[in-house]
């Protein structure tokens, strides 16, 4: 039996939002930084953006993973027969 797996569209689906806030914190911290200086004082908050953002879409492929594989529900039949193997 092949386990259920989580597909890119999955994930797409669930990280839009957080997509749109981390280019929206990209965009403010880069307008924010005074010209001459914008590598200085935005990396850092461009960094914790993305670093917050990857935790999220990790947590979330790994709940959509969970909620997969609960999905798949075998039957009593079936455990007993694999048991008897």
């Amino acid at each position: 039996m092949e386990d259920k797996r989580v597909t890119a569209e999955q994930i797409l689906a669930e990280i839009g939002i957080d997509v749109e806030r981390m280019a929206q914190k990209v965009a403010d911290a880069i307008n924010n930084a005074q010209a001459g200086a914008i590598i200085d004082q935005s990396e850092e908050q461009v960094r914790d953006a993305h670093a917050e953002f990857r935790q999220k879409t990790y947590q979330k492929a790994i709940s959509l993973l969970e909620k997969n594989q609960q999905a798949f529900s075998p039957s009593k039949e079936s455990a007993v027969n694999d048991m008897e193997k």
